[in-house]
């Protein structure tokens, strides 16, 4: 019988002392934190991060409900199977794998940046099992002219290729840049931020998804062509202000109609 897999790096336990969890997936491992006990609610991160980001919701949480974190394959302590493409179509896939491993039933969905697409593309087809969802800074539609600038920089060849994989670029400036308060942006944080991309091979996932916000454009207006099936939904929004160019007032406006004022982050 094969072992567990382990932690690939460490980070300070008393930031994240929470037990590890494995899913076998098609050769790799998929590594989830599931927390306390309740109502279940999935956590979905972004590019670059993992499920660190939400470390301190689920130590003031786990009391109230059963918050499940997971790491996409390339992320975190997360293994990709082999011939792997860190798209995001193959991202959602493994994410409607998890929910059916974990039988999760009427839930509350999480997501943030590049987990609003990967979530949303469950949450369209599986209303029903959904019980309400909080959208932080995301979008689940074709790009807007910004965002696919952003992608053509940051995800083109050979300058954005050479960003990601060879400076760590979203880690080491764009990352740090997203976080207001920085006296949160501690030497601890950078590492359990950098820890998972130690070499050039494993950034090529950061550089998949900014490559994606214009290659997965079809994907993308499928999700939205299928957004309003979630009507019905309640819905928190939770907007932070100063993340540009990357998510603008406009798009939190499309995240649920021009009347919505975010709450400020």
């Amino acid at each position: 019988m094969s072992s567990l897999p382990s932690r690939s790096f460490l980070v300070e336990s008393g930031e994240y002392p929470f037990a590890d969890h494995w899913l076998p997936y098609a050769g790799g491992h998929v590594h989830y934190l599931d927390e306390g006990h309740g109502v279940p609610v999935l956590l979905l991160h972004g590019n670059p991060t993992w499920s660190y980001l939400y470390r301190h919701v689920i130590q003031e949480l786990n009391s109230e409900c059963r918050l499940i974190a997971p790491d996409y394959p390339g992320f975190g302590y997360s293994r990709a199977p082999t011939s792997y493409g860190f798209t995001p179509p193959e991202q959602a896939a493994v994410i409607c794998s998890l929910i059916d491993h974990l039988g999760l039933k009427s839930f509350v969905l999480v997501v943030q940046d590049w987990g609003g697409p990967i979530g949303l593309n469950y949450a369209v087809e599986h209303s029903r099992n959904i019980r309400g969802i909080v959208i932080m800074n995301s979008w689940a539609w074709e790009a807007s002219i910004p965002q696919k600038l952003f992608s053509l920089v940051m995800g083109g060849w050979p300058l954005g290729y050479w960003l990601q994989t060879r400076r760590n670029f979203f880690v080491r400036r764009i990352l740090p840049r997203g976080i207001w308060h920085k006296d949160k942006l501690t030497p601890s944080l950078k590492e359990a931020y950098s820890r998972p991309f130690s070499s050039p091979a494993s950034r090529y996932p950061t550089w998949v998804f900014p490559r994606n916000i214009r290659k997965s454009r079809d994907w993308l207006r499928g999700i939205e062509s299928r957004l309003p099936r979630l009507a019905h939904l309640p819905v928190q929004i939770l907007w932070g202000r100063h993340d540009e160019p990357g998510f603008r007032p406009e798009e939190m406006r499309r995240q649920h109609g021009e009347a919505v004022q975010p709450t400020q982050a």
